[in-house]
């Protein structure tokens, strides 16, 4: 009889009750309670995590940063019940550690009342971090806790990135402040350079200025001196010529009766003497009009050099917010010298002016004097015919000696006063041209130093970054998030259940082969006893279950796709590697079954548990000790596993194509094992007649 045919024998068993009939069902759809129902439970749940109840508590009592108020609690709360990650509960602190304690909230959420204190402080000298403080309760649920960890975790990325836009985005405005102070301290370091530029040129003018006024002062000094010495012999000729007047009109007057016999006999020595006073009086006149003509111009040119100093030293100290400490004393001590040279000067033309009634009154004096000597020359040899006159003349001629003596010796108190201060203007104009000269050099460096100094102020600006809101919005949310994770999934798994469907298909199909077994014979007795060829009898007890496994294939798919929605890339290629997964299941179930007997089943379960545990379906079989990573390419479900994640979620078919290979080895190799046994038992022992252990 040929292999189908006992195959249907043995299937033929199910027809004859109910009873079979329901168990036959049964076992079609066996493979929907482990793979349909199984991940229909946990099909999508991160979709579902708005259903857990989780406290939030927000004790945040806000700050102020820069005079801004600041609530990042009230901030991060709207924000998290917006987004409905979980099933929030704004409760006290109290009733949230109550609450995970005794399971009403899985897990609760803390903002702590210093929260925004803490954030605003990264702008202070002493930042400190903000902590979002997160209670979990493994007793509760392990899962929720780490689902909580993985949620939180990005909750306080955003949170510390948008702290770090506030923080950043004041250093940028920093940057900006400090670009414009700086570019106004390059404008006035230009200013100043200028300003300079021109000091420096008054400076020199200064210098070239004090020059001419040192040589003008030592010209008034010396003709003060020749005039102080003129007036010291105007002095003693003009109290010599009172003295003789005196005794001349005291004998004129005491012997005028007898003044007449004289006069006649001294005409010509009156007219000599009356000559000697005509000169003197012409000598003392030239005199002071050399010193009303020189005493006003040096006066003038002391205060132009005492005001051009005056002028620098404002313009180079007191204007400039820096003065420079190398030239501002040196110049404050010339402007005072000039300003002492031109008060001597004033003292000079003071009392020049001041004496300029008298000099005036004196000059009169003289000239009157000169002429009347003159006349009393011209008339000496007549003196005596016209004696009256004479005494009148002698008379008033004495009286304008002894005025004439009077005012030269003011005069030469004067001089004697300005000789003193030409002497000291000429020292101080010395040392200001000294001073100047100094000034000059010194303007020369600073001159060099701001323009040093406004060029590096100048290449500062340009290298100080001045932001705009634009660019600083920009830069702030780079610098706050500088390193993003880029998430890409080549071919992503649409939700939970569809991730673990390479991992749950293959179960349901190994348990729906394990328990088909169960109910139908792995080879048949009548073959056996028949003595049919032994590669018949292992075809006719692998056709039926291989059958049945393509229907639980179809169901089970049917189910996953109409029911929770499961998706395929390559959906015939999905089915196809199913039926060749099925074929390759029950031919290694029936093999253990035929050559174990009741032991087999046992050995069927355990195999189960060494394939799930190292077929790497939920973490990665590098993550499981080494006992699994061994056994891991020995073992058909870690090949099933990894083609029907290319076959359902895509990517390359490689793995696929070694998982074919690999099933239809196993599945040969696992009927001509049973073959084998079938061979082996056609023969009947004792120990077969009586099995020790019977399931």
């Amino acid at each position: 009889m040929r292999s189908p045919k006992l195959a249907a024998l043995e299937l033929r068993r199910f027809g004859r009750g109910r009873l079979p009939r329901a168990a036959l069902a049964a076992l079609l759809l066996l493979p929907l309670l482990y793979g349909a129902l199984y991940l229909w439970s946990f099909w999508d749940p991160y979709g579902r995590l708005d259903r857990i109840p989780v406290a939030l508590v927000n004790d945040d009592k806000g700050a102020t940063a820069d005079g801004k108020r600041l609530a990042a609690g009230d901030q991060i709360t709207g924000k998290l019940l917006e987004s409905k990650v979980f099933d929030w509960h704004e409760v006290s602190a109290a009733e949230a550690d109550k609450g995970v304690e005794d399971g009403t909230y899985y897990l609760s959420l803390r903002m702590p009342a210093d929260f925004s204190r803490r954030i605003a402080s990264s702008a202070g000298d002493s930042p400190e971090t903000g902590a979002l403080q997160v209670r979990t309760n493994d007793a509760n649920n392990y899962i929720v806790g780490q689902i909580s960890r993985t949620v939180f975790s990005e909750v306080r990325t955003a949170a510390s990135a948008n702290a770090s836009r506030g923080f950043l985005d004041r250093i940028f405005i920093s940057f900006s402040d400090l670009h414009d102070q700086t570019a106004k301290a390059a404008k006035g370091a230009s200013d100043l350079k200028d300003g300079i530029g021109k000091a420096k040129t008054g400076s020199k003018d200064l210098a070239d200025g004090l020059k001419d006024a040192k040589k003008g002062s030592a010209k008034l000094a010396g003709g003060i001196v020749k005039l102080n010495k003129g007036a010291g012999d105007l002095e003693t000729g003009s109290r010599q010529v009172a003295d003789g007047t005196q005794l001349l009109a005291d004998k004129v007057n005491g012997v005028a009766a007898d003044v007449r016999p004289f006069l006649k006999d001294n005409g010509k020595t009156i007219g000599d003497t009356a000559r000697l006073v005509a000169d003197s009086s012409k000598t003392v006149r030239d005199n002071l009009d050399l010193l009303v003509k020189a005493a006003p111009t040096a006066a003038t040119a002391a205060h132009t050099a005492a005001d051009d100093l005056t002028e620098i030293h404002r313009t180079r100290c007191t204007e400039q917010p820096v003065p420079d400490p190398t030239v501002c004393p040196p110049l404050k001590r010339a402007v005072t010298a000039a300003d002492d040279v031109a008060s001597v000067a004033d003292d000079v033309n003071v009392l020049v002016k001041n004496q300029n009634g008298d000099l005036k009154k004196l000059r009169t004096q003289l000239t009157t004097l000169e002429k009347q000597a003159k006349d009393l020359a011209a008339r000496s040899p007549r003196l005596d015919e016209d004696l009256e006159a004479a005494v009148r003349k002698v008379n008033a001629l004495n009286t304008g000696a002894h005025k004439v003596a009077k005012g030269a010796d003011r005069l030469h108190t004067g001089l004697g006063t300005a000789k003193t201060g030409s002497a000291d203007l000429r020292t101080g104009v010395g040392k200001l041209k000294k001073g100047a000269d100094s000034l000059d050099k010194g303007m020369v460096r600073l001159s060099d130093g701001s323009t040093t100094l406004a060029q590096g102020l100048g290449d500062g600006v340009d290298k100080i970054p001045d932001y705009g809101k634009k660019d600083r919005d920009a830069r702030t949310e780079v610098m706050a998030d500088p390193v993003r994770l880029a998430s890409q999934s080549l071919h992503s798994a649409p939700n939970y259940g569809t991730g673990f469907a390479p991992y749950f298909i293959p179960l349901s199909l190994w348990v729906g082969a394990m328990v088909a077994y169960m109910l139908i014979q792995p080879l048949s007795r009548r073959a056996l006893a028949a003595g049919a060829p032994a590669w018949r009898i292992a075809l006719a007890g692998w056709l039926p279950v291989a059958g049945i496994g393509l229907l639980q294939t179809a169901a089970l798919m049917s189910v996953l796709h109409w029911g929770p929605g499961l998706d395929m890339a390559h959906t015939a290629g999905t089915l196809g590697f199913l039926a060749l997964v099925t074929c390759c299941f029950a031919a290694i179930v029936q093999w253990l079954n035929a050559c174990f007997g009741a032991a087999g089943r046992i050995l069927v379960l355990a195999l189960l548990m060494l394939q799930l545990t190292s077929a790497g379906g939920t973490y990665p079989v590098q993550t499981s000790p080494g006992f699994f990573n061994a056994i891991h390419p020995y073992l058909p479900m870690s090949y099933v596993v990894e083609g029907l994640r290319r076959l359902i979620t895509g990517g390359g078919l490689g793995p696929v194509w070694q998982g074919c290979a690999v099933l239809a080895a196993f599945t040969a190799g696992a009927l001509a094992l049973t073959a084998l046994s079938a061979r082996r038992k056609q023969m009947w022992t004792l120990e077969r007649l009586h099995p020790e252990l019977s399931l």
